[in-house]
């Protein structure tokens, strides 16, 4: 299954600072590379809510059950993965079937690439093909960063939540901001889900 995905999202080559990054689709045996991006946000931030670090096992497993759907990107850099990018059920509703969450990490060392801004370049137009429309994303706040990025991929804050994530012994607020990426016809064209996306 993941050749057939590799081929939907296209291995996308990027130079930046004169460093060759290569855009990839996830597989489960990426899951130790993703995972150790992640811990550190998991034990040292609350840019993540999550409060202990997943198994590599469970990992895998959130990969496998993503890609079932969504598209789920690694961005590589020296034959080692730097970032990854996934969308994500927004409500397990049927009708929210046209808007998801999206996710994107780079590792520590790697910021200010424009890894994540690449990453989401791709994820942007894979979800486009599915016939998404709206992109929401979650952040803790304050978060001036986060933000800042996604104000300049062109989202819009639509929700401001009071002290509703603990972590760290701080209670934080939670925006959401949204992109939208199309139209919302009436009907709607039907959610293509990217193991069934053809090139």
């Amino acid at each position: 299954m993941i050749d057939g995905l590799n081929r939907v999202a296209r291995q996308e080559a990027v130079k930046m600072n004169n460093e060759l990054i290569t855009i990839r689709m996830a597989a489960e045996d990426d899951a130790e590379g993703i995972l150790a991006i992640y811990a550190p946000y998991v034990t040292d931030t609350a840019i993540t809510f999550e409060y202990d670090i997943p198994t590599i096992e469970d990992f895998a497993e959130r990969i496998k059950r993503t890609l079932m759907k969504y598209p789920y990107l690694v961005a590589i850099l020296d034959k080692k993965i730097v970032g990854y990018a996934y969308a994500s059920i927004f409500k397990d509703r049927a009708a929210y079937d046209w808007a998801v969450e999206m996710t994107v990490y780079v590792r520590q060392d790697c910021k200010a690439k424009g890894i994540g801004k690449n990453l989401y370049i791709a994820l942007e137009e894979m979800l486009e093909k599915q016939n998404i429309i709206n992109l929401n994303a979650c952040i803790a706040y304050p978060n001036p960063v986060s933000i800042g990025f996604h104000q300049d991929m062109g989202y819009k804050t639509v929700g401001h939540f009071t002290k509703c994530g603990y972590k760290f012994e701080t209670w934080y607020d939670m925006v959401w901001m949204e992109k939208l990426i199309g139209k919302h016809p009436v009907p709607p064209n039907k959610v293509i889900p990217i193991t069934q996306l053809k090139k």
